[in-house]
């Protein structure tokens, strides 16, 4: 593994059948076209040595661990998005957490919110992040918050391995001022 990425991490963010497929309970518009480059990006991390971290969210099948603002998806006769051990939860083909990746569960935005992500990192050695995945205004934005507030860095948004609802909604990514490159440039450039 080359000296630089030893300290990175790859978070590869609800990348769920239920946020990307077409029939996903919390579908994601821009979800299904940035598979390609999410699985490329996990490719190069794998090339480097990176560890990889899947960030997945899975719920109580009563939502009882969801948001308050979500609880009306879930009831006894239905399953709600994300929910532990179905369908919706798993990661969508193509994706393989592998041995030596690492399977973190939120039930909120953030992937440090009521999590150990942060204590895990540090005990690995990370100080330097790289996001994928979905969705640009929530679960990315706000992981890449509080990557900043607990001083990582850099943190790297892979903006074409990163989806929202719409283009300009996506676009507002750049508002908040991560690094920001292209899969193909982080692939590329930095491949030292």
């Amino acid at each position: 593994m080359a000296e630089k990425w030893k300290h990175a991490a790859l978070l590869v963010i609800d990348m769920q059948n239920d946020f990307i497929l077409d029939d996903g309970l919390m579908r994601v518009n821009g979800g299904k076209a940035i598979v390609p480059n999410v699985i490329k990006a996990v490719e190069t991390a794998r090339q480097r040595g990176i560890l990889i971290v899947w960030v997945v969210r899975e719920h109580d099948y009563l939502g009882r661990d969801v948001e308050l603002f979500r609880r009306h998806l879930y009831t006894r006769q239905k399953e709600g998005p994300t929910t532990k051990g179905c369908l919706g939860a798993q990661l969508v083909d193509g994706l393989v957490i592998k041995e030596g990746d690492y399977k973190l569960v939120k039930t909120r935005f953030s992937a440090f919110f009521a999590t150990h992500l942060h204590s895990f990192l540090q005990s690995n050695g990370v100080n330097n992040l790289v996001v994928v995945g979905v969705q640009t205004p929530n679960c990315i934005r706000q992981t890449v918050f509080d990557a900043v507030a607990h001083n990582y860095q850099p943190v790297t948004v892979i903006v074409d391995a990163t989806a929202a609802a719409t283009a300009d909604i996506h676009d507002e990514m750049k508002l908040i001022k991560p690094k920001a490159e292209q899969r193909v440039h982080w692939h590329e450039n930095q491949a030292k």
